[in-house]
């Protein structure tokens, strides 16, 4: 994807508006749980300052639904990225352009919440022309937000000329890389529990893919499509159709599907019950299927050793509950070691894909593991992200 870059914009002098996701998740007491996503801003942030930009921050915390509410004020930033930067953050409460107009180069300003506008959600033209005004170009460094048309993540690029920032130009390169220019052959997984949230992922994939393995809970519902019994299991049987058409574009579009061949079934959905590895004709009916058996891995692990790319995106199984773990745990870490060897480009994405590819303790092995879940997903879709189309060249 041809799209415009830091390295292509005046930043001297110029007062940047900065999109980032500061968006984190927080303890009883206030305190930030995980700073991934504040550590993911710095690059682009120290970028700028060093170019000689002043720079203006914007983000949404929370859904206060276009009204103030004090409980979801960014103001709780301000310390840990001062502390993250080494330099000052002055927090402004409102849009008033003086704040700007006493900056010197190099330094921040954080907004308060973007999502305290009753227009920002809804892509309120006036509001991201208010916002324009505080500087000269804008700068996108949050893709968990791309897939949004609101004001601070869209709208604001109708007005000053846009460019991606450093986290957003990772995100985009790598993706992009996966993709749309892949190298052959490419394969992609795909669980979580249900197809009815995965329809547009799945037909977009087909499409594009030499392999495409389903698993987790969607899985049920392909095997209860080919006419297995899946006993207890969680199956959306009113998707049988879906599953079939989805298999029949794949065969024209010369995808091999992958799905189970045994499976591990409890009668507890509950961490170390009683359990055990069947074959798909052997699920009773009181049993339900919580994961991929040994079998199925082999499969698995032999279409990675296969292919040239990966794309991941969900687990295979109740991961959350020892011991239904395994078959994720075993393909993540198979994965990461082809990736680690240069045999394989591997990019996952994704909330549970993350937390999972962490259980297995191989993130760091990876390409590349994208934290913006609904964007990741909606590009993987096909669809178009307006944070991302005001980029293109």
């Amino acid at each position: 994807m041809d799209f415009r870059r830091l390295e292509d914009a005046k930043l001297k002098g110029s007062t940047a508006l900065v999109r980032v996701d500061f968006n984190v998740p927080r303890d009883k007491d206030g305190k930030i749980t995980d700073d991934t996503r504040l550590k993911a801003a710095l690059p682009t942030i120290k970028a700028l300052q060093d170019k000689g930009a002043k720079i203006v921050l914007l983000s949404h915390f929370g859904r206060p639904k276009g009204e103030i509410d004090k409980a979801l004020s960014l103001k709780f930033i301000v310390s840990p990225l001062a502390e993250a930067l080494g330099t000052p953050v002055v927090f402004a409460s409102d849009l008033n352009p003086n704040v700007v107009q006493v900056m010197n180069d190099g330094d921040v300003v954080l907004l308060e919440n973007t999502r305290f506008h009753a227009g920002e959600t809804k892509g309120n033209v006036a509001l991201a022309k208010d916002m324009a005004a505080l500087g000269d170009i804008f700068v996108m460094d949050a893709f968990s937000a791309a897939h949004r048309d609101h004001a601070s993540s869209a709208g604001i690029a109708e007005f000053l000329p846009a460019y991606a920032g450093l986290a957003m130009e990772r995100e985009l390169d790598h993706i992009s890389r996966a993709l749309d220019i892949p190298k052959k052959p490419v394969m992609a997984i795909v669980g979580g529990a249900k197809v009815s949230t995965k329809i547009d992922l799945l037909k977009n994939l087909v499409s594009r893919l030499d392999r495409l393995v389903i698993g987790g809970g969607m899985a049920n519902t392909f095997l209860f499509a080919q006419g297995y019994d899946v006993g207890a299991s969680l199956c959306e049987k009113d998707l049988k159709e879906t599953a079939l058409d989805i298999m029949k574009n794949a065969k024209k579009a010369n995808c091999e599907i992958i799905l189970p061949t045994d499976v591990v079934v409890a009668k507890e959905f509950k961490a170390n019950p009683e359990s055990r590895v069947c074959g798909l004709d052997d699920v009773k009916s009181d049993e339900m299927i919580l994961d991929a058996g040994p079998a199925t891995v082999d499969k698995i692990v032999d279409a990675m050793e296969a292919s040239q790319t990966l794309i991941w995106n969900g687990p295979l199984g109740a991961f959350e509950l020892p011991p239904f773990d395994t078959s994720t745990v075993e393909s993540a870490k198979y994965a990461a070691k082809l990736c680690k060897s240069g045999k394989i480009i591997a990019v996952a994405g994704g909330g549970d894909t993350v937390s999972a590819l962490n259980q297995a303790g191989v993130s760091d092995d990876f390409t590349f593991i994208s934290t913006a879940g609904g964007a990741f997903l909606e590009w993987m879709e096909g669809k178009i992200l307006p944070g991302v189309e005001i980029l293109r060249k």
